[in-house]
């Protein structure tokens, strides 16, 4: 499970990174594309809660991470156009999106308390904005950067979400001896 989150995480970066690079470029097929690829990795990732949590909020997830993927597009749209202000309100969409995955996620599971999951996507969020200005500005030293700072926290993610199931769910985890 931890191998699975972490890759579809990964892959969850992978793809809004293209969404920036492609609004970046002005690649209109490829946006779409990439476009494409956010929904499916948000349903994928979704999925894997299914069964610990019913298709219901299975779906609920899915709809807070295209919402939390929808925002961070909205930046990279305003910083390709110049637009504070939109860039000011996509922000502002991120974090009371941040907020609903964090209260979906501690309603689900005590082991994941509001703050921390909150913490874990408001820096998340951070990275991408940084990754996107960065994209914007060219400035590919410290792009890379960013983006390893980005993986390594996805993996946070992740592990967190993983070892929280682990412990709500001990029987469905049988040779983990979780404390």
């Amino acid at each position: 499970l931890k191998a699975v989150l972490r890759d579809l995480w990964s892959g969850h970066n992978f793809w809004l990174r293209n969404v920036a690079l492609d609004n970046t470029t002005n690649n209109r097929k490829a946006l779409n594309y990439a476009e494409k690829s956010v929904t499916a990795n948000a349903k994928q990732i979704a999925k894997v809660f299914a069964p610990f949590y019913g298709e219901p909020a299975s779906e609920q997830l899915f709809t807070l991470l295209v919402k939390h993927a929808g925002a961070i597009k909205a930046y990279s749209e305003a910083t390709v156009a110049g637009n504070k202000s939109r860039q000011d309100a996509a922000k502002a969409d991120y974090a009371s999106n941040t907020d609903e995955i964090a209260a979906f996620f501690s309603g689900v599971n005590r082991y994941l308390p509001k703050d921390k999951v909150r913490d874990l996507f408001a820096a998340h969020g951070a990275h991408q904005f940084e990754l996107i200005k960065e994209l914007q500005e060219e400035d590919y030293d410290h792009e890379a950067e960013t983006w390893q700072a980005m993986q390594q926290h996805v993996y946070a993610i992740a592990d967190t979400l993983t070892t929280a199931l682990e412990r709500q769910f001990p029987a469905k985890f049988p040779s983990i001896h979780v404390r």
